[in-house]
Parts: C-alpha cells; sequence; structure tokens
C-alpha cells in the first residue's frame, strides 16, 4: 500500500484535514502514549504539514515541517506519526523520507534537526541522522536531538 502525499501550510489546510490531524497527534501523542502535554503548541501556524493518505481519504501518516529559524536553527521536521490503524504497512519510512524530500523541495538542500524519542534512534540514524548531545526528558519521555546533514 502507498500513500497519497499533500504538503500545506496552515492557512492553506482545510478545516478536516486540520482537525484529522490534530486527532491523529492527540491519539498518539497523548492517550496512546499517556503523556499529558499541550500538543497544540501555537507552532503549527508556521509549520508546513506533511499529510499521507490511504486511497479512500483516511489519515494514516503526518509530519511538520518547519523552515530554518521557526523551531530550531535548522531546517526541522517534527510531530511525526504513523496511526495506529496502519503501522502494519511501516509507513513511518516512507513518511520520513517523503518529510526529507519535502524539506528540501521546500526549503532547499540543508541539515534537518529533529527532537526524537529515544527509543526510534535506530531508526532515524537508517535515515542518516545522527545524534546530537545526550538524553533530555521532554514530558517524561526520554528524547535526543539529531541531525541529518
Amino acid at each position: 500500500m502507498t500513500l497519497n502525499w499533500t504538503s500545506k501550510s496552515y492557512n492553506a489546510l482545510a478545516l478536516n484535514e486540520l482537525y484529522s490531524l490534530l486527532q491523529l497527534r492527540s491519539e498518539v501523542f497523548v492517550v496512546e502514549q499517556n503523556c499529558a502535554f499541550q500538543d497544540i503548541d501555537g507552532q503549527d501556524e508556521a509549520a508546513y504539514h506533511l499529510l499521507g493518505r490511504t486511497d479512500d481519504g483516511q489519515l494514516a501518516a503526518y509530519a511538520r515541517l518547519f523552515d530554518a529559524g521557526k523551531c530550531y536553527e535548522q531546517v526541522s521536521i517534527g510531530r511525526v506519526v504513523v496511526s495506529p490503524a496502519f503501522r502494519r504497512f511501516s509507513f513511518g519510512r516512507q513518511l520520513m523520507n517523503q518529510a526529507i524530500a519535502e524539506c528540501e523541495a521546500l526549503f532547499g538542500p540543508q541539515p534537518i534537526k529533529i527532537g526524537a524519542q529515544y527509543y526510534l534512534r535506530a531508526f532515524y540514524q537508517s535515515l542518516g541522522f545522527v545524534q546530537q548531545g545526550d538524553i533530555y526528558l521532554e514530558d517524561d519521555i526520554e528524547h535526543i536531538y539529531m541531525l541529518r546533514a
């Protein structure tokens, strides 16, 4: 199964698209990970939103993309999430490859920084990201900064 990808600025999102992406982020980052945190953090307006939909329109994968200086000094990718209903299709790699390609299309080829959950370190390393610094806690979950040159 492959996904249909679109990338939109905040103002270009339709209300149903915004609702779908916020619902997916809440389902995974708040409910599944049992983490009470402020997902709606005021940064959505500065981001491009990468949406991966199935042929029947279901949101299966999502990420936020930021130009340099918006979130970090470098271009960045965040809120990387695959719907639990679609994890058996290994969309995580497809999502990250698409996010990297979209960052290059939007912002030009340059380093990309992420704040990754530590347990996913090997996955991100396989995509060319290198750990930068020590483990830090964000909402009681171990994270690391990683950079892709």
